[in-house]
């Protein structure tokens, strides 16, 4: 996964990848002269632990401050809580301590951080409950937003995912686009990406409406992963979750 450092008079980081990254945060730092006291805040996209890892590292050893949204806040802020609602395996491994958020962000919100440096927050949800993307001029930085292709497809909420597509897809100012697990996207290649989760999301919502009865989520996932021949996704906990957002009952 990518952390993004942002450069102004001091340093600014998107996302803070698993715990334990922050020794290479530090040695990157240092590599280019400068030194981990020089990061003041970190944006967080969303609450799984692949992005919250290092955070409570930063912010217990320089002070640096944590900004999410309300919605992702409860999992970062108590990650017991997370592990509960959202079992993965390895989970502490990844997600180190519960981190106090000093900034809540919401939609819309402009966070003036320096003279002429600012970042703008976006709501991007669908992948999980309250998702924020971050622009900076023409560059946005959208976590884990557009579900990549070949990757497990994650996400609780279809018509979310949708419309972030939709909001993403939408930024005529933005020329550049920051994924957390993919390539850098242009406007040209960010057309593209965005098609295939469409795709995926119709096939996956169409396998779910011809194989569904009303059976126990265990066993249309089973289906599923036969019929598409994914069977590696069968005990994947995460997947389960995309799947089960697809039922008719869930009213998504």
């Amino acid at each position: 996964m990518y952390v993004y450092i942002i450069e102004a008079k001091y340093y600014y980081m998107i996302d803070s990848c698993v715990f334990g990254c922050e020794k290479q945060i530090i040695s990157f730092l240092e590599s280019i002269g400068r030194n981990v006291e020089d990061i003041k805040g970190i944006f967080l996209t969303h609450s799984h632990p692949d992005h919250i890892g290092s955070a409570h590292w930063f912010q217990k050893h320089i002070g640096c401050k944590i900004y999410a949204s309300e919605g992702e806040k409860n999992w970062i802020e108590n990650i017991n809580l997370q592990f509960r609602e959202r079992p993965i395996p390895n989970f502490y491994n990844l997600a180190g301590k519960s981190t106090r958020i000093d900034v809540t962000v919401k939609d819309g919100d402009i966070i003036k951080l320096e003279n002429h440096f600012e970042i703008r927050v976006l709501r991007t949800a669908g992948h999980s409950f309250d998702d924020m993307s971050y622009c900076i001029e023409n560059v946005m930085f959208i976590g884990d937003a557009v579900p990549v292709k070949g990757d497990i497809p994650i996400f609780i909420n279809k018509k979310e995912t949708r419309r972030t597509l939709d909001i993403i897809n939408e930024m005529p100012k933005v020329k550049t686009f920051y994924p957390a697990w993919d390539q850098t996207y242009s406007r040209v290649l960010l057309k593209q990406k965005i098609q295939e989760p469409k795709e995926i999301i119709n096939l996956l919502k169409a396998t779910v409406i011809s194989e569904d009865n009303g059976m126990e989520i265990t066993e249309i996932v089973d289906l599923i992963c036969k019929r598409l021949k994914i069977e590696k996704l069968k005990e994947n906990p995460l997947f389960s979750k995309t799947i089960d957002s697809l039922r008719e009952r869930g009213g998504v």
